[in-house]
């Protein structure tokens, strides 16, 4: 977006009143070291629990592993600031949490399950089909392995041919939800993890292969990006290396980034305005309005150089919001105060899911004709639209044009 590029470039050229020269970068690195060690921790605890599941499959162990999925979000939905300004997390990121997904790829699937026109994955059934048969080639899938899960990963060229990560954990564990926009989330009964007679929905073996293994495989990733940012790993030393303007520039970008175009605009505007709960970002779960308020409190966390761990613990250190508030305090404060209002706002969407009754989850929300859910997501989108306003403010403050921000 233009005007991120101009703030990118007004925050280089006060360079001179910067505070000493690596202390953005100390502050940069501890953030994400620490919230992928967290999101590393939690899927590790969420592999426990599925290994539980497996190995005797009950209501409690089932409820325990979708417990775990919805812990494991916290930590990696405030990770995904660190994203859109890094190019190698933006690559990275689509193993693990990639929506929406046609999920007749990998298991079972309504009569009335609408899918991708045109994706050639859609109805392929990983789980019921040991032998793909597609386009003249023949797949041996008789072993499902993590290595079998990422070569069907975005098949054919489709985005929405989403095999591996939380979304596909996420639909293992819960099922569809054939609610619509009435309440009620993905039913996938503990059976379906039962060997023997008892299964239900067939083919129980091979899709406690497909858990196992794509659990495993979103462990693997969180490993090798945990180990990127220590000491000795390529972005620990990219980030060792940069100017600090040049952190300060990464933030900015990351949070406009993530604020308006993903946040504001793909996670919420599309599906409010389409009605649409195949848009919603954890639409088996009806986990939505925890992964926007984390996304929200993550922006939050790079401004404001902070983050509280999963096991309470703070860290953090010098921050941009300190750097600006030296140079424009004005300003400065314009974009805290609208910080906060992202996140008052982004939590009212948690305070009518969870605490109102009755509940209203994002997809009652944005089922068409409730004006009491639109308010709540037009608040939340128009939050996010100000925070992104005050980034710009921030730039003229500091003597930068800002005209001609394109909207989302």
């Amino acid at each position: 977006m233009p005007v991120l590029f101009r703030i990118v470039a007004v925050l280089l050229a006060f360079s001179a009143g910067l505070v000493r020269s690596d202390t953005l970068n100390t502050t940069y690195i501890t953030l994400a070291s620490a919230v992928y060690e967290d999101s590393l921790i939690s899927a590790r605890t969420l592999q426990v629990r599925i290994d539980e599941l497996l190995a005797k499959p009950s209501p409690t162990t089932l409820q325990a592993a979708r417990d775990a999925w919805r812990q494991a979000r916290i930590p990696y939905q405030q990770s995904e600031t660190f994203r859109f300004a890094n190019p190698e997390i933006d690559d990275w990121e689509g193993d693990l949490n990639a929506w929406p997904l046609d999920e007749g790829l990998i298991d079972y699937v309504s009569e009335d399950y609408f899918h991708e026109m045109g994706n050639l994955g859609a109805q392929l059934n990983i789980i019921a089909t040991p032998t793909i048969k597609l386009a003249g080639q023949t797949i041996d899938a008789s072993e499902i392995t993590p290595d079998l899960i990422r070569s069907f990963h975005e098949f054919a060229g489709s985005e929405a041919n989403v095999a591996s990560g939380y979304h596909a954990i996420e639909f293992l564990l819960w099922g569809q939800d054939l609610n619509g926009t009435e309440a009620g989330a993905g039913e996938r009964p503990y059976t379906d993890y039962v060997t023997g007679e008892r299964c239900s929905n067939g083919h129980c073996d091979r899709r406690r292969q497909y858990l196992k293994a794509v659990t495993q495989l979103l462990v693997h990733d969180l490993e090798a990006m945990v180990a990127r940012w220590q000491e000795g790993g390529d972005l620990h030393s990219r980030y060792r290396a940069m100017s600090e303007q040049e952190v300060a520039s990464s933030i900015v970008f990351s949070i406009g980034s993530l604020s308006l175009g993903e946040l504001a605009g793909e996670r919420m505007k599309v599906p409010l305005e389409a009605n649409s709960t195949e848009d919603e970002h954890d639409c088996f779960s009806d986990n939505t309005h925890w992964s926007h308020y984390y996304n929200a409190l993550g922006m939050q966390n790079l401004f404001m150089g902070q983050y509280q761990r999963i096991n309470g613990d703070r860290v953090g250190g010098p921050s941009l919001a300190a750097y600006a508030g030296t140079k424009a305090p004005e300003a400065s404060e314009r974009l805290r105060q609208a910080m906060n209002t992202s996140v008052e706002k982004t939590h009212q969407l948690v305070e009518a899911a969870e605490r109102r009754t009755p509940a209203m989850k994002f997809d009652q929300m944005i089922a068409a004709g409730n004006q009491e859910g639109r308010a709540l997501v037009m608040d939340a989108i128009d939050a996010l639209v100000a925070q992104t306003s005050a980034l710009e403010d921030l730039a003229r403050t500091l003597d930068l044009d800002s005209s001609g921000a394109q909207p989302f």
